[in-house]
């Protein structure tokens, strides 16, 4: 059947959420947008007459289209080279979706989204679903096939694992731009006492360069050894200009909701390195350097202002 300008205009309506439920399935942007375009096409072919609640239609072929997704992701990430990280969104990014609760923030921050890949794409959406878009599990058992019984129970066993690998603390604007500035002021000392001062005694460092940009393929562990490589990652080189095409600004922003260090050059994001904040200290560092999950971070890099680098790199 002919799609209507009415139709159009019902699905156009949906697409911000729609985006925004693809991105926290599936931790790329890009194949979120995939997935919401072929929600669009079966929309598009199917009698949109006979739907009684277009909301609820296209939210269950996208989540569905999602976990296909995610099972098929899962093979692929096994000859993924090095660390696989989800493709960060920068602040005022719209796919990030609604951020009015501590929940629907925490669902879209790195530190989540990385815990996330260890559920099963069940748990995964139905935990998205309740946590993030406070869907009820009534609706969620219809989207996933499922009971409700059996949709309340998978949403506690989502939530005790994504509780157990998270340790994040709700950091502002203010309060994201002082914790950058000073990591940054400590990264470029020179030495490693004044890094090994702000992180946590077992933080972490990961590396996502999907083998187009060197990255380590196992991160590095602890306070010291993680400080040590920091200190060297920011240590001016020929070899490092050399590898980015010149030197970088580094500017403080957040992605994903968290603190984060974004390296721009020639108006070209070439990477984003997210802080995960916790009382005691910065637990963790992922850096994404492949070019490929950085491509819409540039767009929306281009989109804003951001005023004067704090430093250039290397």
């Amino acid at each position: 059947m002919a799609i209507t300008v009415g139709d159009v205009e019902r699905f156009e309506a949906s697409r911000g959420r729609l985006e925004a439920i693809a991105y926290r399935l599936l931790g790329s942007a890009s194949e979120a947008e995939d997935a919401v375009q072929e929600t669009f096409l079966r929309w598009q072919a199917t009698d949109t007459g006979r739907i009684e609640v277009p909301e609820a239609w296209l939210t269950k072929v996208l989540t569905n289209l999602c976990l296909n997704q995610l099972t098929s992701a899962r093979v692929r990430r096994e000859t993924y080279v090095g660390e696989w990280l989800p493709e960060p969104l920068l602040a005022g990014d719209p796919m990030l979706g609604p951020a009015d609760t501590v929940e629907q923030r925490e669902s879209v921050s790195y530190a989540v989204l990385a815990v996330m890949e260890r559920l099963s794409p069940n748990e995964r959406a139905v935990y998205v679903l309740r946590e993030a878009f406070d869907y009820p599990h009534r609706e969620i058992a219809e989207i996933l096939d499922l009971t409700e019984a059996g949709s309340q129970q998978i949403f506690h066993r989502a939530k005790k694992h994504v509780a157990e690998g998270k340790a994040r603390a709700e950091i502002d604007e203010a309060a994201a731009r002082k914790i950058v500035d000073e990591f940054l002021a400590a990264a470029t000392s020179g030495r490693t006492e004044p890094l090994v001062r702000l992180l946590t005694q077992d933080a972490v460092a990961i590396g996502d360069g999907g083998g187009k940009i060197p990255a380590r393929a196992k991160g590095f562990q602890g306070a010291l050894a993680v400080a040590t490589f920091l200190r060297g990652l920011f240590k001016p080189g020929k070899a490092k200009r050399a590898l980015v095409g010149g030197q970088p600004d580094v500017y403080a922003t957040t992605a994903n909701g968290d603190p984060a260090v974004v390296a721009v050059l020639d108006g070209r994001v070439v990477g984003v390195m997210c802080l995960e904040v916790t009382p005691a200290g910065i637990a963790a560092f992922r850096n994404q350097v492949n070019p490929d999950k950085l491509e819409r971070a540039t767009r929306t890099w281009a989109a804003g202002e951001h005023g004067e680098p704090l430093l250039t790199a290397f």
